[in-house]
This record gives structure tokens, sequence and C-alpha cells, in this order.
């Protein structure tokens, strides 16, 4: 398989997305049901502020999307590709 320099930076980029332990305790959350700020920052016992920063960083690296709902924006994994990824990662360190 040959791939190039460009889709190798991506893919290492993907991966510090994933290489940080608050950002997957979020994306565990989301598994569970789409969620606003104030929701996820109570159930991770975080402020608000902590977890906006980190729900950027995760919608920047297209693992989450959100939508607007009245004035709340609602947050949830972008695909099934996040929970393969999770679910893979999990089966490794389990082995």
């Amino acid at each position: 398989m040959t791939i190039n320099d460009d889709k190798l930076y991506d893919l290492a980029e993907l991966f510090k997305v994933f290489g940080d332990s608050t950002r997957i305790r979020i994306l565990f959350v989301l598994f569970e049901k789409d969620m606003c700020v104030q929701d996820i920052s109570d159930e991770l016992g975080m402020t608000q502020s902590a977890i906006s920063h980190q729900l950027k960083i995760l919608k920047q690296g297209r693992l989450i999307g959100s939508r607007r709902d009245g004035k709340q924006m609602i947050y949830y994994l972008a695909d099934d590709h996040v929970r393969t990824i999770i679910d893979q990662g999990i089966n490794h360190i389990e082995e």
C-alpha cells in the first residue's frame, strides 16, 4: 500500500486528537446520546469552558458534529467511524 505524505500527516493529526483522555471521555459520553455543553460538563464534572475547548478540537478533527436546538448547540458523533476507531483501540489494549 502506498500513501502520500499529505495523507500520512492527516492520519497523524487524527491520532493526535484521540491522544487526550478528556476528548476520549467526551466521545464516550456522546456514544450514549447527543448532548449540549452543559450536559457534558455535568456528566464529566468539568467546566463548560474546558468542555467547549475540547469540543472545538473534536469538531475540527471531524469526529463530532453539532446542530442548533433553540439557543443550545447539541453535539453528536460525526459518524460510525469514530465508534469503530474507539472500539478497535479498546480491543487492542484488552488483548
